[in-house]
């Protein structure tokens, strides 16, 4: 039942964030990471504006302040803190925030109670997605904040990566027609519509992802030194920001160490490498003498090898399927108006609620980001 759903969604939220420390929670070190504090109320707000508001004719807001201080990145929404700013806000403090998560999941619960029409479900679905898209922000976000700080604290949670050990094996798949994009009567994001036929020609991609001892091979091969390796954008951002290894890796007295949730500790050499840009990526491919592989060749592929435990590096810009409509409206800026100067990454994460990781999920970032838990898989 959706208030089920609703309801566990809730508390998730609040379960990931409840080892943290209070001082933890309105932190921005810096302008991807969002405090936790701001993820716990924005989630919260998406319900308010586009349930609450729009389809109960008796809700009275909650504080007038909150859109303005918790709306994203919705301009049908209003104004908004700008997001390098969501940090500066020590106020409200997290006790009110979580009187306001109170007060719109008792409401929400309570409406769908009077029976809520189809489209208010539809919003109400769409929310709960949102939110565990949050969730899984949320645990980068923690990372970035405690993985920067001197005495790298741990976090306890019981997420851990699986081991890719052995040689990889390339699997061959046939030149042709293959069919991509989301089928089906469940839930799925607009960006995964319509779907369409692609013509790949022959190729053949790993049944691992690359894994920590393979890239410290590359490493000290040197190959955060050899710009042939590189994009010019890429060999300029590693550069300007003096780039030598995997973000939360750093060279000790012990040799390389990397911030796990657990604190500082040794490299698993058979874990897959984690918290690469696209950059870096694409460069340890060249270097292997392969390639990433496109988007559609990797979901034409995907049941043929296990993808849910790092998103995964493809070389394909963002952009939309034929047939692609936005909604009217605020919620229309989900995802459509971002299909620009991104590429797609494929799979799901340590951090991924099990209702996303299909294989049409289509994740998009910068490809300059690093504190995504992310890795890459070759293709040839």
């Amino acid at each position: 039942m959706i208030k089920d759903r609703f309801l566990t969604t809730r508390i998730k939220t609040e379960e990931i964030c409840a080892p943290l420390a209070i001082e933890d929670y309105s932190v921005q070190p810096m302008v991807d990471v969002s405090p936790p504090k701001w993820h716990l109320a924005h989630s919260t707000w998406f319900f308010e504006a586009f349930v609450l508001q729009n389809f109960d004719p008796d809700y009275k807001v909650y504080d007038e302040d909150f859109a303005y201080l918790f709306n994203s990145y919705y301009n049908n929404a209003g104004e908004r803190v700008l997001r390098p700013n969501r940090g500066l806000m020590t106020r409200p403090t997290v006790s009110e925030v979580m009187d306001y998560r109170k007060a719109v999941t008792d409401a929400v619960l309570e409406f769908i109670e009077r029976k809520a029409d189809d489209k208010a479900l539809e919003i109400i679905e769409l929310g709960i997605n949102h939110e565990q898209q949050h969730q899984e922000l949320l645990y980068y976000d923690i990372k970035y904040i405690l993985g920067h700080q001197p005495t790298f604290p741990v976090y306890h949670t019981d997420i851990k990566l699986r081991k890719e050990k052995g040689k990889p094996k390339f699997i061959k798949m046939n030149e042709g027609i293959y069919e991509i994009g989301y089928k089906g009567e469940g839930f799925s994001y607009d960006n995964e519509l319509g779907r369409h036929k692609v013509f790949l020609h022959k190729y053949s991609i790993s049944n691992r992802l690359v894994n920590n001892a393979e890239y410290l091979e590359f490493i000290e091969d040197g190959g955060y030194n050899d710009f042939n390796l590189w994009h010019a954008e890429g060999w300029d951002f590693i550069q300007k920001n003096e780039l030598k290894a995997p973000l939360y890796w750093h060279k000790t007295k012990e040799g390389w160490q990397y911030y796990n949730f657990n604190g500082l500790e040794q490299i698993d050499p058979d874990l897959p490498v984690n918290h690469i840009s696209m950059y870096e990526a694409f460069a340890f491919a060249e270097w292997k003498g392969a390639r990433l592989p496109t988007e559609f060749e990797w979901e034409a592929a995907a049941d043929q090898f296990k993808w849910d435990q790092l998103w995964e590096w493809t070389n394909s810009a963002y952009l939309p399927y034929p047939g692609f409509s936005k909604a009217p409206g605020a919620l229309g800026e989900y995802n459509g108006k971002f299909m620009v100067n991104l590429h797609v990454l494929r799979g799901a994460s340590l951090g991924t609620y099990p209702g996303h990781s299909r294989k049409t999920y289509r994740n998009f970032f910068h490809t300059s980001s690093r504190w995504v838990f992310a890795g890459l898989r070759l293709a040839k």
